[in-house]
């Protein structure tokens, strides 16, 4: 007995197999959003640079979130994270 998997491999935000409406583009801003909020804390936990060598300096602080905001950015989409949510919100909405 074969299992038929086809339907699992299909992404849902590849434009050759389903087009996106505004409402769907929205939402899918709206995921990769919360992806890069969640990555985001996860990033401001784990790299905490406490460095004894060095005082700490008022931009210290303001430079380590930028850095953290700019690498949660690039890095949301892409983890799965926010296919999953918008899979299961757009599900909910049908």
């Amino acid at each position: 007995m074969e299992i038929d998997n086809t339907l699992a491999t299909i992404s849902v935000f590849d434009p050759k197999k389903i087009t996106l409406t505004d409402d769907d583009k929205k939402l899918k801003e709206q995921t990769d959003n919360f992806e890069a909020f969640m990555i985001k804390s996860i990033l401001d936990i784990s790299l905490k640079r406490e460095n004894p060598l060095f005082g700490k300096d008022a931009g210290d602080k303001i430079y380590n979130s930028m850095y953290n905001d700019t690498m949660s950015k690039a890095l949301s989409g892409g983890m799965g994270y926010s296919e999953l949510l918008f899979n299961f919100l757009k599900e909910q909405s049908n």
